[in-house]
């Protein structure tokens, strides 16, 4: 019991802040003059986002008439933060794809796998190889998982698990 006291007087030790105990200021803190022009590029992101969105709402309206007005009443206050949301995604997107150079691939790509795929599926040697080596349960993992993809988009056309609804 003594200890328990003996501890419980004692005060906790301040620390000096010294130059070494200072807060520092990183390279992603605000730097003199770099926060206003982040400001106004995110001030223009959602400008362009209310922008697209007002003209969304007038094809959505347009299209869908009544039950697009209900949907976006439903909504509620979740609609301008929804907008905002998409429209940061969309500039984040747009900057990974220039980012990355990406690019759909041109006509003369897709016609360049399609033969290569083609020119394999009538050649045996390619058949007989594929055995002796193995790679059969690559290429079979591979049909079946097209299979189940092909098989799950038939489903959602479908909107049923089990067959078409015929009434």
């Amino acid at each position: 019991m003594a200890i328990v006291r003996q501890t419980a007087r004692l005060a906790p030790r301040r620390i000096p802040r010294t130059p070494a105990h200072a807060p520092h200021r990183f390279a992603s803190s605000s730097a003199p003059g770099g926060g206003a022009d982040a400001q106004k590029k995110a001030q223009d992101a959602l400008a362009s986002a209310q922008k697209y969105w007002g003209e969304a709402v007038k094809t959505g309206k347009r299209l869908l008439g009544p039950v697009g007005e209900r949907l976006g009443g439903m909504l509620g206050a979740y609609r301008q933060p929804l907008v905002y949301n998409a429209a940061v995604a969309r500039e984040f997107l747009k900057q990974v794809y220039v980012t990355e150079r990406l690019q759909p691939p041109s006509l003369s790509t897709f016609l360049d796998v399609y033969a290569t795929l083609w020119a394999r599926a009538k050649n045996p040697a390619y058949w007989r190889e594929l055995v002796q080596s193995g790679e059969w349960t690559k290429v079979g993992l591979y049909a079946v998982e097209a299979y189940g993809i092909f098989k799950v988009g038939e489903i959602i056309g479908r909107r049923s698990l089990i067959g078409y609804n015929v009434q």
